[in-house]
């Protein structure tokens, strides 16, 4: 990339409208970020100046880039959306290149992502849960689920603390069904010292817990969340019960 290319010109813009891009790292030509916006939201990405890279696994890939001395490549892959079109786009990119840093899944992936077809055969004939306790749902990327899933639903999320507090159980939710109840016994800010081995992330909250006893997997564990927690598009993965 040109690196004194820093924005569009207004009548490329007006004619890009919603896009969808990929961040790529230079030395080894690897994906790590799927992006939509408009405007120079690729641009703002690729200097690593938005507001919410204060997580960042992206953030600290976009360093390592520039501290090499290289700049952060980029693809647009398609142009000219209206918004919810780019959602959609954005969304199978994401389920195509697995491993990339984007803290959410795509939006629309909880529900229709890519899954084999007995994954949608569970999803469809589960039982749709009943909720008997203040239960808090998170939908967790599935490649978080590559390290333990109290780890990947833990840590770290943008919560109302109070509503975090009366919480009776946490339950992390893959595409559409519950794999998972936590008893949260405390709430704390995501800080490394109260997280040993994690990235401090400003605003944010994880909790520590337990694995629920039995009888309230049996409960939860392979039910389907009902639709009413389910609203297509809705992009925060945290839904309380009460």
């Amino acid at each position: 990339m040109n690196p004194l290319l820093n924005t569009f010109p207004p009548e490329v813009a007006e004619k890009l409208r919603f896009y969808v891009y990929r961040l790529i790292d230079p030395r080894n030509g690897e994906t790590f970020y799927i992006g939509k916006g408009n405007g120079d939201r690729v641009f703002a990405h690729i200097q690593g100046n938005l507001e919410s890279d204060s997580l960042s696994e992206k953030l600290s890939r976009i360093r390592d880039i520039k501290l090499a001395g290289f700049e952060v490549a980029h693809v647009i892959h398609r142009h000219g959306l209206n918004e919810s079109t780019a959602y959609e786009v954005e969304a199978a990119l994401i389920d195509a290149y697995p491993g990339i840093t984007n803290i959410m899944d795509g939006h629309g992936n909880g529900d229709f992502g890519v899954m084999h077809c007995s994954e949608i055969i569970r999803k469809y004939s589960a039982e749709t849960a009943e909720f008997h306790d203040r239960a808090m749902l998170i939908n967790v990327n599935r490649s978080a689920l590559e390290r333990d899933l109290y780890e990947a639903t833990r840590f770290a999320w943008r919560i109302s603390l109070n509503k975090a507090k009366k919480t009776q159980i946490v339950l992390p939710i893959v595409q559409g069904l519950i794999v998972g109840a936590f008893v949260p016994k405390e709430w704390l800010s995501a800080t490394s010292e109260n997280f040993p081995g994690r990235e401090s992330v400003d605003g944010r909250y994880g909790f520590i817990g337990s694995v629920a006893d039995e009888q309230t997997q049996n409960l939860y564990i392979g039910k389907r969340v009902p639709e009413e927690f389910r609203k297509r598009g809705a992009s925060n993965p945290i839904k309380y019960t009460w």
